[in-house]
């Protein structure tokens, strides 16, 4: 009895199984063709998220070209606000003046567009020739160049005997002129004979014999001063600034006008002898 009840019981079992697995099959979910086209579809939104990396947005070459076409160029037609303040060739004044006109202006006078000031209102332009635009563009390149570089000023160093011969202090003091017209600073140190005594005022003769080669473009940053304990001098020297290098020209130019009049002085006076 208890086996036949146990058999009716796996009967059971399996039966169980069998509807379980076959309702399951029935209310299976299909994919969705939809999903499957986007999810194909993912690569090419990929694709197109890694060509970020080709865009020159934070190209630096990129923004010196925009610079350098922002800094004087040709606006040619496309003037973005309607009424601006327009000047001619000449510099003068046309006043406020709707694009159309000045398009038509520019096509009349065979002129070119070029913005002077962004920033007042409304913006001002200027008429002109390719030739003057060359000028200007010219004279921008010049005042970039004249511009005081920033940065560190680099110092050159030159160690010598002060037994020096003439022939070769004026070697090195052209050597030194070199580096002070390329604006550097020079870092002269002189060593002491060591056979003989040797004062500062001798040493320091050297540096001021340097000096006069060049007094119309250096200076001393530095002046002469005893090292290492008194066995060597060192001193530096630099370019003359600006002002320095007017102030040594009026002095010049003040000096040859009183050597003129003390000559004209002496001539005045063996004429005076003459006569008499």
């Amino acid at each position: 009895m208890a086996v036949l009840l146990m058999r009716l019981m796996l009967q059971t079992t399996k039966l169980d199984h069998n509807l379980i697995g076959r309702c399951l099959q029935r209310h299976a979910v299909k994919p969705d063709p939809t999903q499957l086209s986007l999810s194909a579809s993912t690569p090419k939104l990929l694709y197109l998220t890694s060509a970020k990396g080709f865009s020159t947005a934070g190209d630096p070459q990129g923004e010196r070209k925009q610079k350098r076409r922002d800094a004087f160029s040709n606006t040619g037609r496309k003037i973005s606000e309607r009424i601006i303040r327009v000047l001619d060739e000449k510099g003068m004044d046309l006043g406020m003046m709707h694009r159309a006109d000045v398009i038509r202006l520019m096509n009349k006078q065979n002129l070119r567009l070029v913005q002077r000031n962004t920033s007042s209102e409304p913006p001002e332009y200027q008429l002109m020739t390719g030739e003057q635009i060359h000028q200007e563009r010219l004279k921008l390149r010049e005042q970039e160049k004249a511009k005081p570089k920033t940065g560190p000023t680099m110092t050159k160093e030159l160690v010598f005997s002060s037994n020096i011969g003439q022939h070769d202090l004026d070697t090195k003091s052209k050597q030194i002129q070199q580096w002070i017209e390329k604006k550097y600073h020079v870092q002269v140190t002189i060593k002491r004979r060591k056979d003989a005594e040797q004062s500062e005022e001798e040493t320091e003769e050297i540096f001021n014999q340097i000096l006069q080669t060049m007094p119309d473009i250096a200076t001393f940053s530095s002046r002469p001063k005893a090292i290492r304990g008194g066995t060597a001098s060192m001193c530096v020297f630099r370019h003359l600034s600006k002002k320095e290098e007017k102030a040594y020209r009026e002095s010049q130019e003040s000096q040859r006008r009183d050597t003129l009049s003390k000559d004209d002085d002496g001539n005045s006076k063996e004429s005076d002898v003459v006569c008499q």
